[in-house]
């Protein structure tokens, strides 16, 4: 699987790649060289911690439906 260095020493990590190493937007990555000389990218293990927003995301529950919210708004 190849991919094009940037003129600014960036490359684009291919999809199946990133699913198997559950890389995902705002993950570290670490480059390492193995006994053989060969290069290993593997996702980091301090990866960034989550925003405190994204740690809200899905505790509120499902909410009011949009009939609730019009009863309401009506003064039903």
């Amino acid at each position: 699987m190849a991919t094009t260095v940037t003129s600014k020493g960036q490359v684009t990590i291919p999809k199946p790649v990133r699913d198997h190493l559950g890389i995902v937007p705002g993950n570290q990555v670490e480059f390492r060289r193995a006994a053989d000389g060969s290069i290993v990218i593997e996702k980091a293990d301090g990866t960034r911690q989550p925003s405190r927003f994204a740690k809200l995301v899905g505790i509120a529950g499902p909410g009011l439906s949009t009939d609730e919210i019009m009863a309401m708004t009506r003064g039903e």
